[in-house]
């Protein structure tokens, strides 16, 4: 019998079989490993996911406890005690220094500056020569003036004369004898005369037109000459030789000096209404301070005041003089100004215990029960850091300070401080 042999193909599966049945008890042992790795790690991530669920669920629990204990607590809230306005309340408010007497002087003339003799700084006597002002406008128009003026009068002089002769000549004809001269002769030489008379009047005026002009002239000559107005200091010079200046004071007009007399100084204070019924009336004493490190302290009292409220600040004005011989103050200085204020049976609690709602100003008052209990009250004086109430609050209340819009009536409530010092709650 005749057997084929094996070609390629028979060799190449019989070593593919050879080699699986040599493999596969090796490849079983390593699915097994891999298996049981796989297993574990399952295991391990199972473990621990169920260990973070348990740890996330007992803080959630807890926050919840500790936010359910939060709403349960009474609001913590800083308080303070209304206490009674003391005696001699003081109130400082700023002021300012004025001269007593200030003037700006501009030229009466038109001209240019033919010297100075005044500086800034400089202590001038009423009347004392500052400057002098060359005006050749001036001048030729005085000339010319007083030219015409002499023309005038050589006119007076002539019409004088047509009014004499023409007088006589009237009376001469007015007087003869009926039937030597016609009426129509007498009545020429009458309306002569009147006219004569007329023209001499006429002249006469303007005699005394031209003289009105040439005193008008001279008098504008007395400014070219520029002379302190009072006792004082010059504290501003705007001028110099050859600089041209014109008469008037409008906004296009350069001023020549300014000038101040301080040896009294007023005090200008603006004062709110809420003091009026205490510091409108003169005689009030004041102190004046400044605090531009010379230490000037006088005491003083009110001169005057405006006795009207203005409508845009709703403050009123109150002047202060002070005798300034010693030139300690100047004009143009700010000064604080404090006033005793007396008590008109007031309570005062700081600022930032005041709410402004729309019933109007109220507070946070405590009441016994530590319950919030909202008080309108009326509004005294107010000075930036407390607020005097003349309603609304009694001495000694408990008020709340920068309540919150979440506070309601009737909240519960712990106070935390009182007046700055911690509250021990046993």
């Amino acid at each position: 019998m005749f057997v084929n042999p094996p070609n390629d193909k028979h060799l190449q599966a019989l070593k593919q079989s050879r080699t699986t049945t040599r493999q596969d008890p090796l490849s079983a042992q390593t699915g097994k490993q891999l298996r049981m790795m796989i297993g574990g790690m399952l295991a391990v991530l199972l473990v621990g996911f169920s260990l973070i669920t348990i740890k996330r669920v007992t803080f959630e629990h807890r926050l919840s406890e500790d936010a359910k204990a939060q709403a349960a607590a009474p609001t913590a809230v800083e308080a303070t005690l209304a206490r009674a306005t003391p005696p001699g309340q003081p109130l400082v408010l700023p002021g300012e220094t004025a001269a007593w007497y200030e003037s700006t002087i501009y030229a009466r003339v038109n001209g240019y500056v033919g010297n100075w003799s005044a500086d800034i700084g400089d202590h001038v006597a009423r009347g004392q020569l500052l400057a002098t002002i060359e005006t050749p406008e001036l001048d030729a128009a005085l000339v010319a003036a007083k030219a015409k003026l002499r023309a005038t009068e050589a006119e007076v002089k002539v019409r004088q004369a047509h009014a004499e002769f023409a007088d006589t000549t009237y009376t001469r004809w007015r007087d003869s004898p009926k039937g030597v001269v016609s009426e129509q002769e007498k009545a020429d030489k009458k309306a002569q005369f009147e006219s004569a008379q007329a023209e001499l009047t006429a002249a006469q005026a303007q005699v005394n037109v031209d003289q009105a002009e040439v005193d008008r002239l001279n008098s504008f000559e007395q400014f070219k000459q520029v002379t302190a107005p009072f006792d004082g200091t010059i504290t501003e010079r705007r001028i110099d030789i050859g600089n041209l200046v014109s008469a008037g004071s409008s906004a296009q007009t350069t001023p020549l000096y300014r000038i101040s007399q301080a040896e009294t100084i007023r005090v200008f204070v603006n004062v709110p209404q809420s003091a009026v019924h205490d510091l409108m009336k003169v005689g009030t004493a004041a102190e004046v301070t400044s605090d531009d490190g010379a230490g000037y302290r006088r005491a003083s009292v009110i001169a005057r005041t405006s006795e009207a409220i203005d409508p845009k600040a709703r403050t009123f004005r109150v002047e202060i003089d002070l005798p300034n011989p010693d030139r300690a103050l100047l004009p143009g200085l700010y000064v604080q100004v404090a006033f005793q204020l007396p008590n008109n049976g007031t309570v005062q609690v700081p600022a930032s215990a005041m709410l402004f709602r729309s019933e109007g100003p109220q507070v946070a008052i405590i009441s016994a029960d530590g319950a919030i209990r909202f008080k309108s009250v009326a509004i005294a004086r107010d000075d930036g850091n407390f607020v005097e109430l003349s309603s609304g609050v009694s001495d000694g209340d408990k008020v709340v300070l920068n309540a919150n819009n979440q506070i309601v009536e009737g909240e519960q409530v712990q106070v935390a401080a009182i007046d700055g010092q911690p509250v021990t709650n046993k």
